[in-house]
């Protein structure tokens, strides 16, 4: 699989289809989006093909989603601009760039053995991009049998996950040939977190040497059933009701990774396992489920690193940690003291060796298996694996009812990890490893830069 060849035949910058008027030349940055991580978030949707034999069927794809992205564009102005300062983008109408590949296979090989090496040639490099500052990238890749990949990357800066599915499932909608489906974001949080400036807040480069392997991890509906069971039965009845499939997948996985973290002496004094929320329905009043922008928070599940846990507990942990996120949280959340503090709180436990951090990152029930650009909705959509070590990625699988989960560690730890008998006895046989490549300086520079608060909080 290594050998398919993904070839680059056009590079192009698509720019709104109506300029933006000079009284929304700027938009605002929250105080949120200021502290999210200066990141690509990838997302690949797959499309079999509707009429393989059609040749000109692939021609009509490529004109009509670039044509239907600049519309959208006109929805989401921001996204064509440039970052101007840490406070807000400039809405000029740069454009985003937009690549277009021809991949020598059928997208079934892909389907079939979805090996991370391909995966990631389709999704936009480094060296495509030539050191651009742009916003959004997007691949279009088309297989030889007529079926294609749309790979969206994103910036961090300015969407969270749910922000991400959002503008995706917005562009389908004018793809289709319309908008009667589509919504107008409200972009209102910088209202309620405000910029501010920081002192001593900066981006920086943190290069690593580490080699970091990714390993793809699908858990059936069956295998998801025995561990809400185990969950809610072996721990002494410290969980009643059974936890959702998020907090059962990520709760095992992060049971499996602390027994991989105490085969080598542990310093530190907790484990944590970090997750992102979701803050639109936790507000009163709630948040329009349209608020575009990092409109989340993370909360922090920890365990002490002497205590031995079994899944029950932390299950328990797990939901305790995300339910802490409620109204009143949120409300603390809008003083910007408050906030910067429940940072600075996190970052020195990190420096100091006080925990050690996994960090959780969840698409689950976000609407990407609706994006539908008049192909029928896609076949498989997936996040493929990210160059920081101790990042888990969950995805909702292509049935609906299956979760799938990209872990990524050190080379050395995934060669341990990946033999876990335990973990292999409540997923499926498909897990396959990947090894990264190593990154060069200028990659590290233009993909993988974040905050000086670590690779951990580059969260969803």
């Amino acid at each position: 699989m290594e050998n398919i060849s993904v070839e680059i035949v056009s590079n192009d910058v698509i720019k709104p289809s109506s300029p933006t008027p000079p009284s929304l030349t700027y938009r605002e940055l929250s105080l949120i989006d200021q502290m999210a991580a200066p990141t690509l978030t990838p997302a690949i949707f797959f499309y079999r093909p509707s009429n393989p034999q059609n040749l000109a069927d692939r021609s009509l794809k490529v004109r009509q989603i670039r044509a239907s992205l600049a519309r959208t564009l006109t929805s989401f102005k921001h996204l064509a601009g440039t970052m101007a300062e840490r406070f807000y983008v400039h809405c000029n109408d740069v454009g985003v760039q937009f690549l277009e590949a021809k991949v020598d296979c059928q997208i079934s090989d892909l389907l079939d053995n979805p090996e991370i090496g391909v995966l990631r040639r389709l999704m936009p490099s480094a060296e495509s991009r030539n050191g651009s500052e742009f916003l959004l990238v997007v691949q279009f890749s088309s297989f030889i049998c007529g079926g294609v990949a749309v790979a969206v990357c994103l910036s961090h800066k300015l969407a969270d996950g749910a922000s991400v599915a959002a503008f995706v499932k917005a562009w389908a909608a004018y793809a289709r040939g319309g908008n009667e489906s589509v919504l107008e974001h409200n972009f209102d949080a910088v209202k309620l977190f405000p910029p501010r400036k920081i002192p001593g807040f900066k981006r920086e480069i943190q290069p690593s040497k580490e080699k970091i392997s990714s390993k793809r991890l699908v858990f059936t509906k069956s295998h998801i059933a025995a561990l809400k069971e185990l969950a809610t039965g072996a721990g002494g009845g410290s969980v009643v009701n059974p936890p959702s499939r998020v907090v059962a997948v990520s709760a095992f996985i992060w049971l499996r990774l602390m027994a991989l973290a105490r085969r080598s002496p542990v310093k530190a004094k907790l484990f944590g396992a970090l997750y992102p929320v979701n803050l639109r329905a936790r507000r009163d009043p709630p948040l329009p489920e349209n608020s575009f922008g990092n409109v989340s928070w993370f909360t922090v599940a920890t365990t002490p690193v002497a205590m031995n846990e079994d899944l029950p507990l932390l299950v328990a942990k797990v939901r305790t940690a995300i339910q802490e996120i409620d109204s009143g949280f949120v409300k603390n959340l809008e003083d910007p003291e408050k906030l910067l503090n429940l940072m600075k709180q996190l970052d020195k436990q990190r420096s100091t060796g006080e925990i050690h951090l996994w960090s959780f990152t969840s698409m689950c029930r976000f609407p990407i298996y609706e994006a539908d650009f008049g192909w029928g909705k896609p076949t498989w959509v997936c996040s493929p694996s990210r160059p920081f070590r101790n990042v888990v990625v969950l995805m909702d699988a292509s049935d609906g009812d299956g979760v799938e989960a990209w872990v990524n560690l050190k080379e050395e730890d995934m060669t341990i990890f990946e033999k876990d008998e335990e973990l292999l006895s409540f997923c499926s046989e498909q897990c396959q490893a990947f090894n990264t490549k190593k990154w060069t300086n200028k990659q590290k520079k233009e993909l993988h830069v974040f905050i000086k608060f670590g690779p951990e909080f580059c969260y969803l």
